[in-house]
């Protein structure tokens, strides 16, 4: 990871950290008998790591590996290791594989959780990596989304495929593949309808994709993301829940980390649901979205980690 990235995980993490910092003030210090304990463990579910991460911390302070005093640094450094067993299992970069090309990814997730502006990152970040990407715009639900995705692909200079408000997204899916493997693209992002409030209704126009998806190649989609707004807390944990059912998802993008002290959601949603998760969101500009790396994150969410490299 570049210096710049690590300062940019600084900064945006540094809400999150400072809660759960917060949340373990005075607890330092204190023989570590079961009340401390408890306060402990009550602490880092408030900073929404979630109950399972929080108990293994508490089964590590208990074990008696710590029979002296701890002072705070101390309990974070444990909150760290645990914190970055539970990431390690799940921070996993796309892997752009699929023979034949393109490898089609489905992006999902609700409406205002920053899907259409994460497809964009995507593609940059595919771009980075030498990969020719194409868009297509499946949510024609929204008249927005679509001239939305036009205006990003416009803008990172990525082809697109469109079709009118309310058409068919199943038949500009089979039209983009179609596109995608005459020109040999390797990736094409396919946006999806975000509303929920009609979880059946959603269901049937995924499935529909997936089958047209399918005639072409059995193995596509070959990626389905839901991409997760941090400054939700625990209700991303309930989206996954319902995208899971709806949906297939195979993995998740965590967006919007600097915009809360609520990030702790994502040890929680990595500890509960064990899916890859391939990229987190930092800032606003095209580089923010990016893998990362267990260790780096857990420290910093942990607040032992504070120096800018």
């Amino acid at each position: 990871m570049s210096n710049s990235w690590h300062d940019k995980l600084l900064g945006g993490l540094r809400r999150t950290s400072d809660r759960l910092v917060g949340n373990l003030a005075g607890l330092g210090g204190a023989r570590l008998n079961d009340d401390t304990l408890d306060e402990i463990e009550e602490a880092l579910i408030a900073s929404d790591l979630g109950p399972a991460t929080a108990g293994k911390v508490r089964q590590r302070l208990s074990e008696g590996t710590f029979e002296r005093d701890m002072e705070e640094l101390g309990i974070r450094l444990v909150v760290a290791e645990e914190v970055e067993k539970v990431l390690a299992e799940v921070a996993r970069p796309i892997a752009i594989d699929a023979f034949p090309r393109p490898q089609v990814i489905l992006v999902i997730g609700v409406n205002g959780s920053g899907k259409t502006t994460t497809i964009a990152k995507l593609a940059h970040l595919f771009l980075e990596q030498d990969y020719a990407v194409m868009l297509a715009a499946g949510d024609t639900f929204r008249a927005a989304a679509i001239g939305q995705l036009r205006t990003w692909a416009e803008r990172i200079g990525v082809p697109i495929v469109t079709g009118p408000e309310g058409g068919d997204a199943a038949g500009i899916v089979w039209d983009a593949v179609k596109k995608a493997t005459e020109i040999g693209t390797d990736v094409l992002i396919v946006d999806t309808a975000g509303r929920l409030q009609n979880k059946r209704e959603l269901m049937d126009e995924l499935a529909k994709i997936r089958r047209v998806l399918g005639r072409i190649n059995p193995a596509s989609p070959h990626d389905v993301l839901l991409v997760l707004d941090a400054t939700t807390g625990q209700n991303a944990l309930s989206q996954i829940e319902v995208f899971k059912e709806v949906a297939g998802v195979t993995g998740l993008v965590m967006t919007k980390l600097d915009g809360t002290a609520r990030g702790g959601v994502l040890v929680a949603a990595a500890e509960r649901y064990g899916l890859p998760i391939h990229a987190i969101g930092i800032g606003e500009q095209m580089g923010d979205l990016r893998p990362f790396d267990a260790r780096e994150v857990s420290r910093i969410i942990a607040g032992v980690d504070t120096e800018r490299k």
